[in-house]
């Protein structure tokens, strides 16, 4: 056998190095594809927001109820799945009462300072009675019975120091053959900061209780809100007897 010769040193160097570069390119590539495949759904997740803009419908069984909910309109990750549940938080946009979207992703952003969000809860009733059956029984006791007027013919009481209410009012408005609307509302600071600073609940399918919360500037159109929250309701309900 021949002895090898520095030109074929050289040769087996260079060939090592090339190995090497070619290596450490192809590593070089598969990181960068990696970083922007990444970078693509970190940044979407970061735009989303915990947001979804699925369409998908989730079957959701609260006590004797099934509840036919699409996913954009499920506002926590954890809650958009089919099964059984204690409870289920929605949000939705007034006044076409659709979940989330891009079209939309301001208003559910809060961009601009716009409010025109509205939060729903839904889960079985713990009270015989929704918010405007416990006016008379209840509430006509905590407030004062002389108010101010408010917009769309609401009244607006204070509740007595003793009721547990501190910093919010009663929101009252008469309905002919009907118990009255009744809304509770934060006041001062805790209004303004609050995104959806009134709540009223109804009750709903069987032995359900749908919580809303809602803008005080949506008080003057207090009547549209009720009408649009009950037929919402109504079109999640697969069963469960209406009300």
């Amino acid at each position: 056998m021949g002895q090898a010769t520095p030109q074929d040193t050289i040769r087996t160097i260079d060939s090592g190095l090339m190995l090497k570069v070619l290596y450490a390119f192809t590593v070089l590539v598969l990181l960068s594809a990696v970083i922007s495949i990444g970078g693509k759904w970190f940044g979407a997740s970061i735009v989303m927001a915990g947001h979804s803009d699925s369409t998908r419908v989730h079957e959701i069984v609260i006590g004797n109820n099934v509840l036919a909910v699409r996913a954009n309109m499920i506002r926590f990750e954890r809650a958009r799945r089919d099964g059984i549940a204690a409870r289920v938080d929605l949000y939705m946009r007034w006044p076409d009462m659709e979940g989330y979207s891009a079209e939309a992703r301001d208003d559910f952003n809060n961009v601009g300072g716009a409010k025109r969000i509205l939060f729903v809860s839904i889960e079985e009733q713990t009270m015989s009675r929704d918010m405007s059956g416990r006016f008379a029984p209840i509430y006509s006791s905590l407030i004062a019975q002389s108010g101010k007027p408010g917009p769309a013919g609401t009244i607006f009481h204070e509740f007595s120091e003793k009721s547990g209410y501190l910093n919010e009012v009663l929101v009252v408005a008469t309905r002919a053959g009907k118990d009255p609307f009744v809304a509770r509302c934060l006041t001062g600071a805790n209004a303004a900061d609050s995104l959806a600073p009134c709540e009223r609940d109804i009750h709903i399918g069987d032995h359900l209780s749908l919580i809303y919360r809602f803008p005080k500037e949506l008080l003057g159109e207090w009547q549209a809100l009720e009408a649009s929250m009950a037929k919402k309701a109504a079109a999640l309900l697969k069963t469960g007897k209406e009300r």
